[in-house]
């Protein structure tokens, strides 16, 4: 955590003076450079500022990969204001969700609805603003970024960190100067952060807009890009893309392929250290409270093959069992973190409650440490299904099929999938008599979710799915459909 530096309002300034004709950007072949990059989000930070936009304010972003959002966030910075980052594509009832646990000044997209003060990714006049550089602020916090929540509401996770950075400071094996891909959605933690931390150390960032795995190997290619984070879903669509094509690529310029945010299959990351050599493939496990992580390179996971790697300076990490006892080495247990400034030193929650076991945080993981401190994880606690890299909270698909009238009760499990790494599958008890066909309910349920969270597949059923208390037995009815019936 870097609390000293350069303010982010005035990071992109301080690289265009060192190397003002270096590219930031580079969208669908168009470079933009630093000054460039600078210069239009003083543009916009004035036109912000002249609809209130202030010190200490959220600003709800919700738009899609492109120059408005790097532009925007930037913007933002230079106001010491906060950006709250969403998907742009958000259903209404969602975005509604999170605008009432933010009460942002403005909101940046297009709107859900009539009454939310709100700015064009592409506002007319904003050429008329100066491109001269603002008063120096420094936002409280440098990011908000938005989960679906365990209890079916969406919760905001409110970063600690003020906006500053040192700007030598190479977040994740990064370098100044790099060239760095973006495959993945800004509005997703992992990107947003590592991409922004990027500029942020005078990158150059190829912004792909949307993936597409051969579209990925060519820019890599093409531009010489030095570090990238990836998905698993991402690393099995170029894996698919077969021997005859990859074999086409050697990858020279790559320095670090970092894949995070959900479990990668062995043998895919094993496909990827005999492409790439061990050396370049990494990985990362941590959580956007920022409360711990690990990561490992490729040549210790062929040592503690499974593993996600050891916790990182700053951090430490504890297996406890139910009653909060630490377990032995090896024995499965909850795996808790703790950042160096303590508990809550790291964010703090807007709509939820942290769960503490005094200090100690968990991100919800199940998992049991070695001799030498690996961590290797087991499963999840609370029923989350990663998809594609994207976390889903089962509570929060039941929520959005209940509220049909034909439903009586539904469960939501994740169910292996060999892209995704798991698919939604949604089993739902519906009135008797009703005739509810999936295509009805899935057009139903597409009104309230975004669309990574839909249900891949329907099963209807005459069983009651909760006990007396209202308990769905998620993990049974899972472990149900995936032993077949002798």
């Amino acid at each position: 955590m870097s609390h000293d530096g350069v303010a982010l309002g005035s990071i992109l300034a301080h690289h265009a003076r060192r190397s003002p004709a270096r590219a930031a950007l580079i969208v669908d072949d168009v470079a933009v450079t630093y000054d460039e990059l600078d210069a239009r989000s003083n543009q916009r930070a004035r036109m912000l500022a002249a609809r209130g936009v202030g010190q200490g304010d959220f600003v709800t972003v919700a738009l899609p990969n492109g120059q408005a959002f790097y532009e925007t966030t930037f913007a933002l910075w230079k106001l010491g204001a906060i950006p709250n980052v969403v998907a742009a594509k958000l259903p209404r009832l969602e975005m509604e969700a999170i605008l009432d646990i933010v009460r942002p000044k403005l909101f940046v997209g297009a709107p859900p609805g009539p009454g939310v003060p709100a700015l064009a990714a592409q506002p007319e006049g904003l050429e008329g603003y100066s491109t001269e550089a603002l008063p120096e602020a420094v936002s409280p916090h440098w990011k908000a970024m938005t989960s679906g929540g365990s209890t079916g509401r969406p919760k905001v996770i409110v970063d600690a960190m003020p906006a500053r950075w040192n700007p030598q400071e190479g977040f994740l094996g990064q370098r100044p100067g790099d060239v760095i891909l973006n495959p993945g959605p800004l509005y997703h933690n992992a990107p947003f952060h590592c991409i922004h931390m990027g500029l942020f150390v005078g990158a150059t960032i190829i912004e792909m807009g949307k993936f597409d795995a051969l579209k990925s190997l060519e820019l890599i290619e093409a531009h010489g890009v030095n570090w990238v984070t990836m998905v698993p879903t991402m690393m099995h669509r170029i894996w698919r893309l077969g021997p005859d094509v990859l074999s086409r690529f050697d990858l020279p310029s790559l320095r670090m392929m970092l894949h995070m945010a959900a479990p990668c299959p062995a043998w895919l990351k094993e496909a990827w250290i005999g492409w790439l050599g061990s050396e370049r493939v990494w990985e990362y496990y941590g959580t956007t409270e920022g409360t711990g992580s690990t990561m490992i390179s490729g040549a210790d996971w062929l040592a503690h093959r499974g593993s996600v790697g050891r916790v990182r300076d700053g951090y430490a990490l504890k297996i406890l069992d139910e009653a909060g006892n630490e377990r032995p080495v090896g024995e499965v247990g909850e795996v808790f973190f703790r950042p160096q400034g303590g508990a809550g030193s790291t964010y703090h929650y807007l709509g939820s409650a942290a769960r503490r076991v005094g200090e100690w945080e968990t991100p919800g993981d199940l998992g049991r440490v070695d001799e030498e401190g690996y961590l290797y994880l087991a499963d999840r606690r609370n029923d989350l299904i990663i998809s594609g890299g994207a976390n889903i909270y089962p509570a929060e698909v039941e929520a959005a099929i209940d509220a049909h009238p034909a439903v009586r009760t539904s469960a939501v499990i994740g169910l292996p999938d060999e892209e995704w790494g798991a698919r939604v599958h949604a089993i739902v008890q519906a009135v008797e008599g009703s005739g509810l066909e999936d295509a009805e309910l899935l057009d139903f349920v597409a009104d309230r979710l975004a669309r990574f969270k839909l249900p891949k597949s329907v099963e209807f059923t005459s069983e009651p799915l909760r006990d007396e208390a209202g308990k769905v037995r998620r993990a049974a009815l899972r472990e149900a459909r995936l032993t077949p019936s002798t």
